[in-house]
């Protein structure tokens, strides 16, 4: 890949050890919380999925930059929708959570996911009642407050400091809301797809959030791989 930004006394090409090291950077904590990223794929017409799923946007590279911010990130913070889709099985990371929000728990608990213990569910205080052997942090009455359970998380997850979201829109959408959204890592697919999918975040009240960029790559096929910070 190479570097679009910044160029001035920076390797122009990056490896795969080069993204280690530029999504593993030190992230500050949040104000009062664990430092949160949403990490998310689009098309140039803004759809954030193919025939159903998000992985058919990306390319190898772009699964590359997912693995690395998977080994920087503590926990993983995700929808249930999400997770039934993608098909999440338990991360590589040692000692890594992934963390699934539901208000329903309409979700496989049975799943591999659940069974080896690495996921975690995210609950409204009112929401169904959990099974023995799953860990449930629950925050909010009707829906997650997402803001609360990012704090609970750090709590149950000693030392977790940077946490990463992977969709879908709908938590982006949320977590944008609740002011908890501190960088972005957006790879930009070069396709025109059309059909029925939105942006990257849905339901949010319209409101200009500043972002300022870090990165910018590219690649041969015509991907780019973007890292933004909010402006503080």
């Amino acid at each position: 890949m190479r570097r679009l930004h910044p160029a001035a006394g920076q390797a122009p090409n990056v490896d795969r050890d080069g993204l280690g090291a530029l999504y593993g950077v030190d992230r500050p904590d949040g104000p009062g919380r664990p430092w949160l990223g949403l990490c998310m794929v689009a098309s140039l017409d803004g759809s954030t999925s193919l025939a159903g799923r998000s992985g058919a946007l990306g390319n190898d590279n772009d699964r590359a930059v997912l693995s690395a911010l998977r080994r920087a990130a503590d926990v993983i913070l995700v929808g249930a929708g999400t997770v039934a889709v993608e098909g999440y099985r338990p991360p590589r990371k040692d000692g890594q959570r992934i963390a699934v929000v539901t208000s329903r728990l309409r979700l496989d608990l049975d799943s591999e996911l659940f069974r080896s213990g690495a996921g975690l569910l995210v609950l409204p205080a009112d929401g169904p009642e959990t099974p023995p052997g799953i860990d449930a942090i629950r925050a909010g009455t009707g829906v997650v407050d997402l803001r609360a359970a990012l704090v609970a998380l750090a709590a149950l997850i000693g030392g977790a400091r940077f946490v990463q979201a992977e969709g879908g829109p709908q938590l982006n959408g949320a977590l944008l809301e609740a002011g908890c959204v501190d960088e972005i890592n957006l790879t930009i697919a070069p396709l025109l797809t059309g059909g029925p999918d939105g942006r990257i975040v849905a339901g949010a009240s319209e409101s200009a959030r500043r972002f300022e960029p870090a990165h910018v790559l590219a690649d041969d096929d015509g991907y780019l791989f973007t890292r933004w910070v909010r402006r503080r």
